[in-house]
């Protein structure tokens, strides 16, 4: 944990916060923290700042707090992601908000099973924690917006067009297709599919919604290596 995070229920007025769950078992158990220490901290959706430890018990921590600083900027980007499996949707939503993704869209596609739309990692709190750890590794304050599509056709024909308007509008895809360009300072949208890609089908729908297919090479990487691979090209 890099960055403290507290909201408005922590706070208990006069520039002061109380932290009582899993946050204060950090403090001591990781950080091994004690009263006078200063930490990293920001609010929720706000500014980030230090902290002072004024006690620490195992019941409570209480910090008075002084917000300074602004967020780190988002990348602009809008994210199109084909839902991943379970045990890796943790993995790629916290490097979704290390990295600074503005805004995600989990979409289905062919080649993802239906169950992983069952899976309690998609309860809004499991979510939610997931992204609240990327904020935490890279300290920043603000939560990507986040939307689940669970069918492909109604999302490529309603939606997409009105995401992809006004930016550049990247699919990346297996095979032989222009590779991804490199430092763009626009808005941008990316789509990147399940492990293999997206079958035919769905690319030609999302290059009609007007989506220029784009390329890493010939290597099929891991959606999460190729998650990062791409955004450091783009970005």
């Amino acid at each position: 944990m890099n960055l403290l995070l507290f909201t408005a229920a922590d706070r208990l007025g006069d520039g002061r916060i109380r932290i009582a769950d899993h946050r204060l078992q950090h403090l001591v158990q990781v950080l091994g923290a004690g009263v006078g220490d200063q930490l990293r901290v920001g609010e929720l959706g706000g500014l980030g700042g230090t902290g002072r430890l004024l006690e620490i018990s195992p019941a409570q921590a209480v910090l008075a707090v002084t917000l300074d600083t602004a967020p780190p900027p988002k990348l602009p980007l809008r994210l199109v992601l084909a839902l991943p499996r379970p045990k890796m949707l943790r993995r790629i939503l916290r490097t979704v908000a290390e990295l600074g993704v503005a805004e995600l869209h989990l979409i289905h596609s062919f080649r993802v099973e239906k169950s992983y739309w069952q899976t309690p990692a998609l309860r809004p709190e499991t979510l939610r924690g997931y992204l609240l750890q990327g904020l935490e590794q890279s300290r920043d304050t603000v939560l990507p917006a986040l939307q689940c599509h669970r069918r492909f056709k109604p999302f490529v024909e309603d939606v997409l067009p009105g995401l992809a308007s006004g930016r550049r509008a990247l699919l990346a895809h297996p095979g032989d297709y222009p590779p991804c360009p490199r430092g763009l300072r626009q808005d941008t949208l990316l789509v990147i599919g399940p492990e293999g890609g997206f079958i035919p089908y769905e690319v030609e729908h999302l290059a009609a919604a007007g989506c220029e297919i784009v390329s890493l090479g010939p290597r099929i990487l891991r959606v999460e290596n190729a998650l990062s691979t791409l955004l450091g090209r783009l970005f």
